[in-house]
């Protein structure tokens, strides 16, 4: 008796088709390899902006430290530069003051003048005496 299917339509190995061979077989799906590389690179460039934006706030934040530091040592040296008739004190606040060409660092606050503040005085900033010898703007 001759077997009736065609030996071109059956195979010796099914596993190794990308169909399923039997109504019982497990659904074999090929991947969409398009699909895939998509998801991949939306979840890389998702990745990388997440940190690319972590990054520019780290180098934000460097850039206003650095221009605080820059705005103490310029405060720093002026004071240095002043009229000082007293010797600071680390920790304790003092105020800075313009008089035409001059600056001069007093104890005296903006607040605490009355009407006897003389009109050619100018503050400039308070500020108090930090353990580095810089002053901290206040």
């Amino acid at each position: 008796m001759k077997n009736p299917i065609d030996k071109d339509k059956i195979t010796e190995t099914p596993s190794t088709l990308p169909y399923p061979h039997t109504v019982g077989s497990a659904i074999i799906k090929p991947d969409d390899v398009g699909k895939i590389k998509s998801r991949a690179h939306s979840a890389m460039l998702e990745q990388t902006t997440v940190q690319l934006n972590q990054i520019q706030k780290q180098v934000e934040l460097l850039i206003e430290q650095a221009r605080r530091i820059q705005q103490r040592v310029t405060i720093s040296e002026n004071i240095y530069k002043a009229h000082l008739t007293f010797e600071p004190f680390v920790g304790n606040v003092y105020h800075l003051y313009k008089q035409g060409d001059q600056s001069k660092l007093m104890m005296i606050a903006p607040n605490e003048w009355g009407k006897s503040k003389p009109d050619t005085l100018e503050f400039q900033a308070s500020v108090r005496l930090l353990s580095d010898h810089t002053w901290e703007i206040l």
